[in-house]
């Protein structure tokens, strides 16, 4: 029998895929579980794949992995994509692919699967990142290929076959989770009108619940790169998952977001990011403090192009290999730490400092100073000013010229 390695992570559509697989395809399914900080979901998801029919299951823990070599570099670069969304899911998917293609090579696989839907990002994501690791891998796409066309035609396939699945006909969202975030689709949320229940959240309080008290920490970065949280130092994981219980409690990092899809549609997402909207707020302020002017602004004018590339699936292109090592040239001096207040959904900076800062106190006081020539400004202005003036002359000119005809 030849072998496909399929994503698999216990959900509705990867549930479905490992049977019909085995079904219509007639393959040896190996399964696939990368563990990126879906807490108990991934034993559960293992267990439930040898029932399925598995022949074999693998379970990767890469969460370290995942929030040092695609989380962190992103946070570097202030990723966010359409101005509201970290990018969870879009992170994740190109290390997805880069397990399968090391598996498929581990097993002789000719093929991968994925559950990922013709109408979505990850299908785009996930094939090609496995192309760009492995040309000659074959690629199979269920969504693109089963006559199954509806949520309720996989539930009704699912209670047919006897396998289990974690979605009812009365809560049909579909949830994707990891360490930077868990995302929310589908069902009610379509119509983007529909407010999101209050029991579907996961990762984070209600902000009107959450405590009536201020949680202040501090963030220590090095070279753009949290290290500690309060003075302890932490791995990337755990950094990122202490965040992720203090900005929960304080209702950190939810968004409503409707945006645009790579294949040409809009779509609404709810995610939840709490530790992530920490550090995001946190490493822009030290570089408010540690970046020179002009790179600070070309910086910023990366984050759109940035953002795009990895939402859009091209984490291994060659030109986000160069936007990389472009963004992290500007984090050398991006060291210090930043001192924040949490209250009910607010993340507040109240203090900054660095060892490398270039805030200087003596150049901006409004007290008597020494090293600041407030007369230098007049030149500067005239000159900033020329180009204006003459634009206005002329115009002026114009103006005379229309009146005397």
């Amino acid at each position: 029998m030849s072998k496909v390695v399929l994503a698999y992570s216990g959900g509705l559509d990867t549930s479905i895929i490992l049977k019909w697989l085995q079904e219509e395809k007639g393959l040896e399914v190996v399964a696939l579980i990368v563990d990126l900080g879906q807490a108990e979901e991934v034993q559960e998801a293992a267990e439930k794949a040898k029932r399925t029919g598995a022949a074999r299951v693998y379970v990767e823990d890469v969460r370290e992995e995942f929030v040092r070599d695609f989380v962190f570099p992103a946070l570097q670069a202030n990723a966010v994509y359409e101005g509201t969304y970290l990018l969870g899911t879009s992170l994740a998917r190109p290390l997805i692919a880069q397990k399968m293609i090391e598996i498929a090579r581990k097993e002789g696989a000719e093929y991968v699967s994925h559950g990922a839907t013709g109408k979505g990002n990850d299908q785009v994501r996930f094939e090609v990142s496995c192309l760009a690791l492995e040309p000659s891998i074959k690629i199979i796409a269920p969504w693109r290929e089963w006559n199954l066309k509806s949520r309720s035609d996989l539930i009704a396939y699912a209670e047919k076959h006897g396998i289990e699945i974690p979605v009812t006909k009365e809560k049909p969202y579909s949830s994707d989770r990891n360490l930077l975030h868990i995302s929310f689709e589908g069902g009610i949320l379509e119509d983007p009108w529909n407010r999101p229940p209050d029991d579907m959240f996961v990762l984070s309080a209600s902000p009107q619940d959450a405590p009536d008290r201020t949680t202040t920490i501090e963030i220590d970065f090095a070279g753009g790169i949290p290290v500690a949280v309060d003075g302890e130092k932490l791995s990337p994981a755990a950094l990122l998952d202490r965040l992720n219980r203090l900005g929960g409690e304080n209702g950190i990092g939810r968004v409503d977001a409707v945006e645009n899809r790579y294949v040409g549609m809009k779509s609404r997402g709810v995610y939840e990011t709490p530790g992530g909207t920490i550090l995001h707020i946190a490493h822009r302020a030290l570089e408010s403090i540690t970046l020179d002017r002009e790179v600070f602004h070309f910086k910023d004018s990366l984050i759109t192009r940035y953002s795009e590339l990895v939402y859009n699936g091209f984490w291994f292109a060659p030109e986000m290999e160069l936007l990389r090592k472009t963004v992290g040239e500007t984090q050398r001096e991006v060291t210090g730490t930043v001192r924040l207040e949490l209250y009910k959904g607010n993340c507040r900076i109240t203090g900054r400092k660095s060892p490398r800062s270039l805030y200087d106190p003596q150049m901006v006081t409004f007290e008597e100073e020494d090293v600041y020539r407030q007369s230098d400004a007049t030149g500067f202005i005239r000159l900033n000013a020329l180009r204006l003036k003459i634009r206005a002359r002329l115009r002026g000119q114009d103006t005379g010229a229309r009146g005397n005809e």
